[in-house]
Order: structure tokens, then sequence, then C-alpha cells
């Protein structure tokens, strides 16, 4: 088992993308600063694109759909994503976490507790592994990393990381449903049918996290 670490635990409302943003750079700034660990739940309050830190640091040019929408950076890397009908979450761990030696394990651990998750509603969800590809697509959900949490052959999960000074933030989403300005991304309730008690699930995320990280929450 990982050694016990401290962490704060959130279950956060429906914010703006700067808010939730801000929020999560908050978190990165307690694990480095002050050694401790913040795992957390979230939702959006409009449809808001989020780009990755390394492709907004060039000219970025949005699909037309996307023209009118919010947009932010966010402190991890990888593809944009279109933040609408999603569950996201985010993990910062210190550096004194064990897991800063090997951070990819943190893709993993998360992944293999939504894919728990999925299984108890009824739904049969993988990581895409030896299915990967090579795609710099605009969107992050149309690349097909190894670590991708797939139904069929759609991407209904994907996450990406940012490293400062030992510590580590990880972001992910799980798509729950098609938003109309993206049309070619079917979420869980059109490919299985089936409406996930998102608070429900949120929760159990949470609490199966901070077990498997070995983490000691205390919740705000």
């Amino acid at each position: 088992m990982l050694p016990a670490t401290q962490s704060r635990l959130v279950r956060g409302d429906a914010q703006t993308g700067e808010e939730n943003m801000a929020v999560d750079a908050e978190m990165l700034r307690v694990a480095v600063e002050e050694d401790l660990a913040t795992v957390r739940t979230y939702f959006w309050s409009e449809p808001t694109v989020s780009l990755g830190h390394f492709q907004a640091r060039g000219p970025v040019s949005l699909p037309d759909q996307f023209r009118d929408l919010p947009v932010v950076r966010r402190l991890s890397g990888g593809g944009a994503i279109l933040h609408h009908h999603e569950l996201t979450y985010s993990i910062a761990l210190p550096k004194s976490h064990s897991l800063r030696e090997h951070p990819t394990q943190l893709y993993e651990i998360a992944h293999e507790i939504i894919i728990e998750l999925l299984a108890e509603a009824g739904i049969n969800a993988r990581m895409r592994g030896d299915d990967a590809f090579e795609d710099e697509s605009f969107l992050c959900f149309l690349r097909g990393d190894a670590r991708d949490i797939i139904i069929g052959n759609h991407k209904v999960v994907g996450s990406a990381q940012r490293r400062r000074q030992g510590a580590i933030l990880q972001h992910g989403s799980l798509l729950l449903a098609q938003s109309n300005f993206a049309k070619e991304l079917p979420g869980v309730s059109e490919l299985t049918g089936i409406e996930i008690p998102v608070d429900r699930f949120a929760e159990q995320f949470l609490n199966n996290l901070c077990h498997r990280l070995n983490l000691i929450p205390e919740e705000l």
C-alpha cells in the first residue's frame, strides 16, 4: 500500500471555465508549496472549450462550431476538450507522494476506478491499450492514447497531466452525453442507453481514489 498522505477532498458545483481552472491552479500550488494533495470532481456552468497547455502556446484556430463559446487554457497537456455534458475530475499530488516516481501510474489508477464504476452501472468499458493510434486532431476525444477509456471504439474518458517541481496535476473528463457542439462525439448515454447517476458516481470515484492512493481526506 502507498504511504498515507494528508489531502483535501472537493465535490465541486458547476462553475465557469475560468473559475474551474483557477481552482485547479490553486490545487497545484498547494501541492507544490504546502505538500498537500487534493482530489476534486466538478462540472461546467456553460459549454466551454479548454485548450491543452502546450496547444495554447501558439496561435489556435477554433473550428467554426466553437467560435462563440468561452475558451480557457488548462494547466494539463493534450488536445482541446469541449466541456459540456461531462463529469470532470482533477488530482493534485505533492512531491512527497510516492507516485511522483511513477506518475503515469496515476492514469491507470484513476481509469481503473472509472472502469470499475461503469461496470457496476452495467457498462462494459476498457482502456484502449494496443488499439492506440497517432493523431493530432484538435479535439482530445478524437485522439487515441493507450490509456483512454473506450466503449466499443469510442473514447469516453481522456486524461492529461502537468508536473511542477515534483508535484503532479492530472485532469480527466468522462463524456456523459453528446453535445450539440460536437455531434461527432457520442457519450455514455448514446453508446449504452444508460444514464449514469452522476452525483453518486462522483462520490464513489473520490472515495475509491482516496483509498487507492492512500489519501487521508478532509472534505471541503
